[in-house]
């Protein structure tokens, strides 16, 4: 019988429910809630979500079960896993092991049997906030706990999941035959998923992906074709040697930036980011291009958003969300600079957006030209 559990936030709210995964550990971060409807295996491997309890919007996870094929890093990234009810018997035939299972081998913790949509109320209204699941202790204890515990901000979770040493990448998407190298992309590793990996190998990338906190100068001697700087977790302000890297880069060679990649841009061009009270994660975001005037529905992760007031001229918004107006892109006017801040590579997610990665290397392609 699964022992009793409690997710309990920083404001004393308390959700009972039952412990599955690793049961014999402990956990916090902060609580932080995804409306994608599938996908729970690509979000408990997306490296973005590392520091955080992760709560699904939608009640059953785990019903077509875990497989090789669809995680987006080495191993599971969130602190915790919250869900309404998770299923003990999927059914799919590539499913090798359960959603308890694969918590289990890999040492993290989740909670069943909590009202996720009372929790994704309590967010949407107060803001994420920190929290933590305990087990075999009262929400009491596991309250006065959580506040010794160190705060989110306060920690540069990119060094933590960024690789320490640069490695090639050769594995195009599911089923598709790679074209012959043209370009020399290299990727930086701030917590990026495998299939911007996969996506730039199958349309003909040399792809090399390299640690978060390599200089511009080291990256610059490679002799890249184009720079794309990743995803990632945490706090944008705490990252100055990505964004020196950054400055370095954005006069010598073509860059394409995605979510804290976007964050990044922004602040080596001056910028400023700010926190969001409860962040943009799912896979449903309406986000208009302004040049065009087209709508996309996106994937994204993120709890920081650009401020553009902040923006110098020479930069120019490119893409806004449509459900409270953030920054979703940037674009330079005389540098062959472009960023989005949502997921072009989902995963999960809709599609529709790879054709950035195309618009990226007609721009790499514009620049070798030259």
């Amino acid at each position: 019988m699964n022992s009793l559990a409690y997710l309990v936030l920083e404001d004393g709210s308390a959700y009972r429910g039952f412990a599955f995964g690793d049961t014999s550990r402990q956990t916090h971060g902060e609580v932080v809630f995804n409306t994608s409807m599938t996908g729970y295996q690509e979000i408990l491997t997306d490296p973005s979500y590392a520091g955080q309890i992760v709560v699904p919007t939608y009640p059953l996870i785990g019903n077509y079960g875990i497989n090789r094929q669809d995680s987006e890093s080495r191993e599971i990234r969130v602190s915790g896993f919250v869900v309404r009810e998770h299923c003990d018997a999927p059914s799919h035939p590539m499913s090798e092991m359960t959603l308890d299972e694969f918590l289990r081998s890999q040492g993290v913790l989740g909670i069943s049997g909590v009202d996720t949509r009372a929790v994704t109320r309590r967010l949407r209204s107060r803001g994420v906030m920190m929290g933590t699941i305990a087990v075999g202790e009262s929400p009491e204890s596991a309250l006065e706990r959580l506040r010794e515990l160190p705060t989110y901000e306060g920690t540069d979770f990119v060094r933590e999941v960024s690789t320490s040493v640069p490695y090639p990448w050769d594995r195009p998407l599911p089923g598709a035959t790679p074209a012959e190298p043209r370009f020399r992309i290299l990727v930086n590793d701030c917590g990026l998923k495998y299939n911007i990996l996969r996506i730039l190998r199958t349309r003909g990338c040399e792809v090399i992906a390299y640690p978060a906190a390599t200089s511009a100068e080291d990256l610059l001697a490679l002799e890249p074709d184009g720079i794309l700087m990743s995803p990632g977790p945490g706090d944008p302000e705490l990252l100055d040697y990505a964004v020196d890297a950054a400055k370095g880069l954005i006069v010598n060679v073509p860059i394409m930036g995605i979510c804290l990649g976007n964050q990044i841009l922004a602040r080596a061009f001056g910028g400023r980011n700010y926190k969001l009270k409860f962040g943009h994660r799912g896979g449903n975001h309406p986000v208009k291009e302004i040049a065009t005037g087209r709508v996309h529905i996106t994937a994204q992760n993120h709890g920081y958003a650009v401020d553009p007031d902040s923006l110098p001229s020479e930069v120019a918004v490119s893409h806004v969300n449509l459900n409270d107006g953030t920054v979703e892109g940037l674009e330079h006017r005389s540098l062959p600079v472009m960023s989005i801040q949502f997921h072009s590579e989902a995963s999960p997610g809709p599609r529709d957006n790879e054709y950035l990665f195309d618009r990226f290397l007609r721009m790499v392609e514009e620049q070798k030209g030259r």
